[in-house]
């Protein structure tokens, strides 16, 4: 039976894909087999010997050790689009708020209670919080992916002209892509023609402070930003002296920080975007899913440390290894098949960066002990024979 820890609370909808004759899970677990995180950060823990797989209810998996997970040949799952709508509605709000100057409206609102003459007031007062449609903009929306496709569709229904920008743009997002969108061939494109930009990527050495006093210089004047993807990617000190001097007009973010509270032109919401009872039970069933194709196939879907390989099922015994993606692996591995009296009938491998997986399908029973024989080979991780 396979144990699964919970590390976080996780949407029954996901804890229930599992079969109570195959699975059991619990906080708690001696030697678990995969785990299901939210927001934990795992970057300290122990993993134990036992554990084979962990699947991220979200997107973004900075709260897990990648490489040391890689290393150790357990595989790391996210679920990508599962939380778009959810993210992407929060955006277009986001849109709406920052023209408006919504959240400074409803704050001077309040501040009125007991004046006696409320209506006068509000007349006398509204001018100070007026702000432009977005019909007509121009919006950039850096970084395609899932949720990148669905605010750039959903804004251009809403009138708005929208340029894209995504160097590593894939077949099914281009397909996703409205028509009407403007492929923008750079950043600076999108910074010199758009009136507001939308940030839709991971956070990573390369885009780390993407957002700072260059970039900033190259942006209109009185341009809004939106950042739900992640805090990193903006220099916080250069955003807040940009707006302090009016080159950007608004600042709207799922990441707040200290130096932003109190600033009428941020708008800083409590990481609220996957903060939908939809989206949490999507991630959870999709992470469920994921753990349970590896764990009964050794599929691999939507790995983030390890790449993804599918092979139909075709001999009796399957055989799944993970190993360093070095020259020789599959002839060495073979030889140790054929030494033992193996027959392939299939085989599927794929590489990510420094490490790789083999699947072989093998023609019936295999002696279990021909994982430790598999295992000794050098630069092999972990074997499994399912």
């Amino acid at each position: 039976m396979f144990q699964i820890q919970t590390l976080n609370k996780i949407s029954p909808a996901g804890l229930e894909a599992f079969d109570r004759a195959l699975y059991t899970w619990g906080d708690e677990m001696d030697a678990p087999d995969a785990m299901l995180v939210r927001s934990a950060s795992m970057h300290d823990m122990e993993l134990p010997p036992s554990l084979l797989a962990i699947a991220r209810a979200g997107a973004g998996v900075n709260n897990i050790p990648l490489e040391k997970c890689a290393k150790a040949g357990i595989c790391v799952f996210n679920t990508p689009g599962a939380n778009a709508n959810a993210v992407k509605e929060l955006v277009l709000l986001g849109l709406l708020i920052a023209s408006r100057r919504v959240v400074p409206a409803l704050n001077w609102v309040q501040s009125l209670k007991g004046e006696t003459d409320l209506s006068k007031l509000v007349e006398k007062g509204k001018g100070s919080f007026a702000g432009p449609e977005i019909k007509g903009k121009k919006l950039g929306v850096v970084g395609l992916g899932a949720i990148g496709v669905l605010v750039a569709n959903a804004a251009a229904a809403l009138g708005m002209q929208v340029y894209g920008y995504d160097p590593y743009l894939s077949v099914d997002a281009a397909w996703g892509l409205s028509t009407s969108i403007l492929h923008a061939k750079s950043l600076k494109e999108v910074y010199e023609n758009c009136d507001y930009v939308t940030l839709h990527l991971p956070c990573n050495n390369e885009t780390r402070g993407m957002i700072n006093a260059a970039s900033i210089g190259m942006m209109k004047t009185g341009a809004r930003l939106l950042n739900f993807a992640r805090g990193e990617l903006v220099v916080t000190g250069d955003l807040l002296q940009a707006l302090s001097t009016k080159k950007l007009a608004a600042y709207v973010t799922d990441f707040p920080t200290p130096e932003m509270l109190g600033n009428d032109d941020v708008v800083a919401l409590p990481h609220l975007g996957a903060s939908t009872p939809e989206s949490e039970d999507n991630c959870a069933l999709m992470a469920a899913n994921e753990l349970k194709t590896y764990l009964e196939t050794g599929n691999i879907v939507n790995s983030v440390n390890l790449p993804s390989v599918s092979l139909p099922r075709s001999g009796e015994t399957r055989i799944c290894a993970i190993h360093l993606n070095v020259s020789g692996m599959l002839s060495k591995m073979g030889a140790v098949l054929s030494d033992n009296g193996v027959n392939i009938e299939n085989m599927i491998n794929g590489s990510r960066k420094e490490f790789a997986y083999t699947i072989f399908d093998c023609t019936g029973a295999v002696d279990p002990a021909l994982a430790d024989k598999l295992a000794a080979v050098p630069d092999v991780i972990r074997v499994r024979i399912i």
